[in-house]
């Protein structure tokens, strides 16, 4: 069948992702390819201290970006969306969203880019000997009771940005493995919440983890169906039909993993945009335990992954992006977007190897991994620097990859974690430099596929193609052998003089956190 029949015929799967500034969606046919899109455009706020998205936003944006590729899928095709094969929900992982026992949230919702747990995470990985980052669900929920904190009474249900979607879709409080492994610690056996940990929790907290957190789903189970309402609340014209079958939701983590074909033992992702994550699929457990630096989720199937997240990437570098566009368009210049950032970072390898003197620190907000609750970005050159455009633009892709590097070196040469393949998704790797620098900081091979500016929405919507189309087969191979057998991809090797220009870089922008710290306290 051509596209247009598929899409007719209900046969097209959706996926729908939650990103930090865009939410979007994409439709795939039955190859597994994607065939229409939509999206929202969105940023979070701070709000009394907090990095919130109001849920009305929340809102707006999942019914705007459906509307969009419903629009789009009538443009292309002349049809009208009504239903899918299969669909599914992901979004940016952690965070907290409770809600009391008539569903209604009792706070803001606080996104994972907050740094505001650390009491929570330190007591809480001590408590487990295991790392709970200060994004996960249970540290913002343990820090509001250490807070004491007037709603915790009434706390019925927390739940990540994706699972609050799905319930609101099909009525089920769930999640996926990976989703769910960025709330608590999972047991790879059970493939649910660690029960021992559970149990150390409820005596430290009288809250049972069992009932107040969604049932943990693998990838493959059905987690129910589209509802009457839920129908109606993502498409209010009343053309979309209930009774679609829903997979587990997701989070921005396992979706990179399917999208980049990174779920098998051994292989690697890296996914770079606002913030940046590594992932790699481990055989054994580490040796050590890295609170802070080094976390344990879990592939979309239960497979133990060490990931290496840092809460910022590209965000300084876009609002860089953004001065040049408005000072080209004060002289009548309108240059599209992927020309814009083509030109000006394709300029970047013309820099000098020392970047000109030139150093950048991209802290939007905090960054853990280096010690820092709160950021201020910052760019400073030497007396005698060389400041051009391209040692400039070579900063700021430098910069983005920069908190990511010291949980690495960690990964590679404290634990010497086996890596047969790195692949990357993401915003960063939009343009031929970024592929190659991601392979100079990572000092390994990296690959983009030609489906890398798909990302998480195709992601998931393949998650979700596998529930009903797996036919019992393992997410990795089935992975292979549907999706990825004639896939064609760029590989980066490292560039020897572009890795020993980061290393320079590198050790100008460690030394210069002390003056980050400076502007964190005084500015």
């Amino acid at each position: 069948m051509d596209n247009r029949e598929e899409i007719t015929n209900g046969n097209a799967v959706l996926g729908i992702e939650f990103g930090s500034t865009r939410i979007k969606a994409v439709l795939i046919n039955s190859r597994n390819e994607p065939v229409a899109s939509g999206s929202f455009t969105w940023e979070n706020s701070l709000d009394n201290g907090i990095w919130t998205y109001p849920l009305e936003q929340i809102h707006e944006g999942l019914q705007t970006c459906y509307r969009d590729l419903k629009e789009n899928v009538r443009k292309e095709y002349g049809i009208t969306l009504r239903r899918f094969k299969a669909a599914g929900i992901s979004a940016m992982m952690h965070g907290y969203l409770a809600f009391d026992s008539e569903n209604r949230l009792l706070v803001p919702f606080r996104t994972w880019r907050n740094t505001i747990t650390g009491e929570a995470s330190e007591k809480l990985s001590a408590l487990f000997n295991f790392p709970v980052p200060e994004r996960w669900s249970v540290s913002h929920l343990y820090q509001a009771v250490l807070n004491r904190e007037p709603h915790v009474p009434e706390v019925s249900y927390v739940c990540t940005l994706a699972a609050y979607i799905h319930m609101l879709l099909t009525g089920k409080k769930v999640i996926g493995t990976g989703d769910a492994s960025g709330m608590f610690p999972i047991d790879m056996n059970t493939g649910t919440y660690n029960s021992d940990f559970v149990s150390k929790f409820e005596e430290l907290t009288s809250i049972n983890i069992n009932k107040v957190f969604p049932e943990v789903l693998c990838a493959g189970k059905n987690a129910g169906v589209l509802t009457h309402e839920g129908a109606l609340f993502l498409d209010p014209d009343g053309d979309l039909e209930e009774g679609i079958p829903f997979c587990p939701p997701e989070g921005d983590a396992g979706t990179g993993m399917a999208a980049t074909n990174s779920v098998r033992e051994t292989t690697g992702n890296v996914s770079a945009g606002t913030s940046v994550f590594s992932m790699v699929v481990l055989e054994k457990d580490l040796k050590a335990v890295y609170p802070g630096i080094i976390d344990i989720v879990t592939t979309p199937d239960g497979k133990p992954v060490a990931m290496v997240h840092a809460n910022n990437c590209t965000g300084e570098h876009n609002y860089w992006m953004n001065f040049f566009r408005e000072l080209l368009e004060l002289f009548g210049c309108r240059p599209e977007t992927k020309e814009l950032f083509n030109r000006t970072i394709g300029k970047s390898l013309e820099a000098d190897k020392d970047c000109g003197s030139l150093v950048a620190c991209n802290y939007l907000s905090g960054e853990t991994i280096t010690g820092f609750n709160s950021g201020r970005p910052f760019f400073a050159r030497g007396e005698n620097a060389n400041f051009t455009l391209a040692n400039f633009m070579r900063v700021q892709m430098f910069a983005s990859l920069g908190a990511l590097r010291c949980g690495m070196d960690i990964l590679f040469e404290k634990e010497n974690v086996p890596v047969s393949s790195m692949t990357g998704a993401g915003g960063y790797f939009k343009t031929e430099a970024g592929l190659k620098y991601m392979a100079a900081a990572m000092h390994t091979p990296v690959s983009a596929m030609e489906t890398a500016g798909e990302g998480g929405p195709w992601g998931m919507a393949l998650l979700a193609a596998f529930m009903v189309n797996g036919n019992g087969e393992n997410l990795a191979d089935w992975l292979d052998r549907n999706v990825f057998a004639a896939c064609r991809k760029e590989t980066a090797e490292v560039d020897s003089e572009i890795a020993e220009s980061f290393n320079i870089y590198y050790r100008r922008f460690t030394a210069c956190l002390g003056a980050e710290r400076e502007f964190v306290d005084n500015l």
